[in-house]
């Protein structure tokens, strides 16, 4: 019924997490009413610059700028590098870096186990976070997956291959919601979780 580049453009903003259908075609269509505006065109120049910029650092693992050999956090030299603050996704870094109460380094795992969803450890950066910590000078490392079961499932099973290493491992402490994900927590709930952390038995 739509004209094909419609139709794809619809199918293809319901690919993304939380777009369905109807708030797909509402935002092809309100793109097409402001056409004049030229956000069509700035938008198609910004997604192409955000996989033409942008790059993985292989140290941590979280996003950065294209052409660098690490991220910033990375490469600062003022970070205190005997912390380790082991999150799901680059989107928590941010969110925990709001808080100002965090001087260390960051793994990023690249999600969290879930077998409903076929996530295994093999999927995630976790062989990579075990090599970091042999190789390093790390003391303590912070555990901050969500406080979710698979958050919780991740974090059981990092501690696991943790345990025969001399480092401290801990986990945020339950100031975070049940459920909940770091990248919408307030900075203050996220600074309490930090500073309450406790060591895994």
């Amino acid at each position: 019924m739509l004209p094909e580049p419609i139709q794809r453009s619809i199918d293809l903003f319901a690919r993304l997490p939380g777009i369905g259908p109807k708030t797909a075609g509402r935002l092809v269509f309100f793109l097409l009413r402001t056409r004049d505006s030229g956000l069509s065109e700035e938008l198609g120049e910004a997604l192409a610059a955000l996989m033409e910029g942008t790059d993985t650092c292989p140290i941590c693992f979280n996003m950065m700028s294209a052409g660098e050999e690490s991220c910033s956090i990375c490469a600062d030299p003022n970070r205190d590098r005997r912390v380790i603050c082991v999150v799901e996704e680059p989107l928590d870094v941010p969110a925990l870096e709001r808080t100002s109460g965090y001087p260390g380094l960051y793994h990023v795992l690249g999600g969290a186990l879930s077998p409903v969803e076929g996530v295994t450890p093999d999927d995630l950066k976790i062989k990579e976070l075990v090599e970091r910590l042999k190789e390093g000078e790390a003391k303590e490392v912070i555990l901050a997956t969500n406080p979710s079961m698979e958050g919780d499932a991740t974090a059981m099973y990092l501690q696991g291959q943790l345990s025969g290493m001399e480092i401290k491992v801990t986990r945020l402490a339950r100031g975070l919601p049940m459920g909940g994900d770091l990248e919408y927590a307030d900075q203050h709930t996220l600074l309490r979780a930090l500073m309450g952390r406790q060591e895994m038995e």
